[in-house]
């Protein structure tokens, strides 16, 4: 009878930890972090495509979802511009252990898939594909989401692209000024995240960015 209590009292802390990290509180975004100037990173940001293999702390990630479209003046306003506030880019991050989004006034990353779907990132499954997004040991996607918008005319896909590239530039410049390596990239398997993360055709995924470390 202990032995089976105590086999019992195993798993069920097992299975509380796995629903635990089905929403991970991220620390506050260090805004005091040491960082060049815009000024610098504008003058030496550049593209990397190859990364260490170095996982990236939860500290890492909150600064890096921060950078990217985190709350910056208050709950209503964030670091990237989108039109009109809209506020319609949803921001995915992918690891070697699942997919989670990010919420900007919570902190914290919601899981949307477990496992590693970093193969994604490649490109589809029949078309041209760039293997070196999966060494990343984070992708960040951008998704317009035109259900948040409140329409999907032709001038609501320019602005949400135009958004969602103002996303990724918080992170390329992010990046450089803290050392990390990056590259904006439009190839992905845009049907394979849509099945994954049960998205519907009013939401797109748009663009990514892989990060880590650069490799030495």
């Amino acid at each position: 009878m202990k032995i089976n209590t105590i086999l019992f009292a195993a798993m069920m802390m097992l299975g509380t930890s796995a629903m635990a990290q089905q929403v991970i509180n991220l620390p506050k975004p260090d805004l005091k972090a040491k960082s060049m100037s815009v000024i610098e990173a504008l003058n030496t940001r550049h593209s990397v495509r190859e990364y260490s293999d170095k996982e990236l702390t939860n500290q890492e990630i909150s600064n890096l979802c921060w950078a990217a479209c985190g709350v910056s003046r208050d709950d209503v306003h964030r670091t990237a511009p989108t039109a009109m506030n809209k506020k319609e880019i949803r921001l995915f991050v992918f690891t070697s252990k699942g997919v989670y989004e990010y919420d900007a006034v919570g902190n914290r990353l919601n899981c949307k898939a477990n496992g590693d779907h970093r193969d994604l990132m490649t490109g589809g499954k029949k078309g041209f594909k760039q293997e070196f997004a999966k060494t990343a040991p984070v992708s960040l996607l951008m998704v317009i989401d035109f259900e948040i918008f409140g329409q999907q005319s032709e001038q609501a896909t320019l602005m949400g692209c135009v958004d969602a590239g103002n996303v990724s530039e918080n992170i390329n410049l992010y990046c450089q000024s803290v050392g990390l390596a990056t590259v904006p990239r439009a190839t992905h398997d845009t049907e394979g995240i849509r099945t994954l993360l049960k998205l519907s055709e009013k939401q797109l995924p748009i663009i990514n960015n892989p990060v880590g470390w650069p490799k030495k």
